[in-house]
């Protein structure tokens, strides 16, 4: 049934569904997947670096943990300011402006300078990339229905864990024979590389912000397709704060995998060098496949009826569960190699929420709302990233070698109070409802 006075909606064969936009979507999502493994060598740089980082400048552990902290400093600004202005401005242009900044701002620390120019150049950095997630997410929904979003959602995730699992070994080899301003060089150049692909091929799908979600058509479109409720009232509804709790704690370990990981390896664990480079790969890998697991599971639920109060909430919950299950175990546990293989389920299953998180909010946010809801639960969440890089460094200032598994034991508390979050307050086709949305 169409509402009163519009034409039955029919597909053009000149629109973006006429011409098969299956194809373009998946080369479009594949773009987003590489956008994101960019994103995250850059964030990922420091950590391994970080013992040449702190001998070259004689910092303390604490100066570095602000070091890597100073990266988030605009990050979470950024990404909110950003995530509104893509409900208004094309994500293809907006993608296109932060992969161009990212190589720009990696150039003053590549070039020289102590711990100013460094600071001032990662801070740089996060301003630039801060909105990064939320409006990759949102370009790869852009082309998906609901019921299809868990997988490109999922992958443009993976770009997370596939960047970092490239940039350990690949970035190590190049810090230890070239020195980590080289690794710099490498990132700004990758940078752009992707900037000139995406200008070229990238595109805006059929249903984003603007539009209805139902593919491109010809025909008037109702009235009701264009939903604006006030973000208040899809800020304060329980499945947003439960999400936004629950990817905090999981950005938490994030953050202390890309800051602190490789130095508990060799420091506390005794890993040489090359060792770490690759635990820090596998432990991605992990999160990179629970990551999937969730995505298939999830998809398959929804297939068959299940609500996404289980299908996303309670599946996404359980992650965190055995994540900080994991994590309080290690000081349980005597032996390097009995730390290190739960450090790695901790942390990588720790680490897997994104996205649930983003299918979540996907969900509960109308199409005109949803760059917004996205854009401000990351800037929320990746406050995490401030906080724990400075916290870690301060630990291991006080207590020594024993810091790191105070923070390992600390990250696992949060992971457990994320996942009482999702598994309690998750309800997005509740809550849509509830928001007029």
């Amino acid at each position: 049934m169409t509402a009163a006075g519009t034409a039955p909606r029919r597909f053009d064969k000149t629109s973006p569904a006429g011409r098969g936009v299956g194809a373009r979507a998946w080369t479009v999502t594949a773009l987003l997947v590489v956008f994101m493994m960019v994103n995250f060598a850059d964030k990922s740089v420091l950590g391994l670096a970080a013992e040449q980082i702190r001998t070259d400048m004689g910092l303390s552990a604490t100066d570095f943990g602000l070091a890597n902290s100073a990266f988030f400093l605009l990050f979470s600004v950024a990404g909110a300011a950003v995530g509104l202005l893509a409900d208004r401005v094309r994500p293809k242009w907006l993608l296109l402006a932060m992969a161009l900044l990212w190589s720009v701002a990696q150039t003053p620390a590549a070039l020289g300078g102590g711990l100013a120019v460094l600071i001032g150049s990662r801070v740089m950095l996060g301003a630039a990339e801060g909105p990064a997630f939320p409006v990759a997410q949102q370009a790869a929904m852009s082309w998906f229905p609901n019921h299809r979003r868990n997988l490109p959602g999922a992958l443009v995730t993976l770009g997370v864990t596939l960047g970092v699992i490239t940039a350990a070994p690949g970035l190590t080899w190049v810090i230890n024979h070239h020195g980590w301003r080289a690794a710099l060089w490498v990132l700004a150049a990758i940078g752009v590389l992707w900037a000139v692909v995406w200008a070229l091929l990238g595109a805006d799908g059929p249903y984003r912000a603007d539009t209805p979600e139902t593919p491109s058509c010809t025909g008037p479109v109702s009235d009701g397709a264009a939903a604006r409720p006030a973000y208040r009232r899809i800020l304060g509804t329980r499945t947003w704060l439960g999400t936004t709790t629950a990817y905090f704690t999981s950005y938490w370990t994030i953050a202390l995998m890309l800051a602190w990981l490789p130095s508990y390896l060799r420091g506390g664990l005794g890993h040489s060098a090359s060792a770490s480079a690759y635990i820090v790969a596998l432990t991605w890998v992990l999160g990179g496949l629970a990551l999937l697991g969730q995505a298939a599971l999830t998809g398959w639920l929804m297939r068959r009826g299940v609500s996404s109060r289980w299908a996303r909430g309670r599946v996404g919950g359980g992650l965190l569960f055995v994540g900080a299950a994991a994590c309080l175990a290690v000081p349980l546990v005597d032996g390097a190699a009995a730390k290190t293989a739960l450090l790695a389920v901790g942390l990588g299953l720790g680490g897997s929420f994104a996205a649930v998180a983003v299918t979540t909010i996907t969900e509960l946010a109308p199409p005109a709302r949803r760059g917004g809801a996205l854009g401000t639960m990351n800037a929320t969440v990746t406050t995490a990233g401030l906080i724990a890089p400075a916290v870690v460094g301060h630990l291991l200032d006080t207590q020594g070698g024993t810091g790191y598994q105070s923070a390992i034991v600390l990250s696992g508390a949060l992971l457990l109070l994320g996942a009482l979050a999702a598994l309690t307050l998750v309800d997005p086709a509740r809550d849509a409802a509830r928001a007029g949305a």
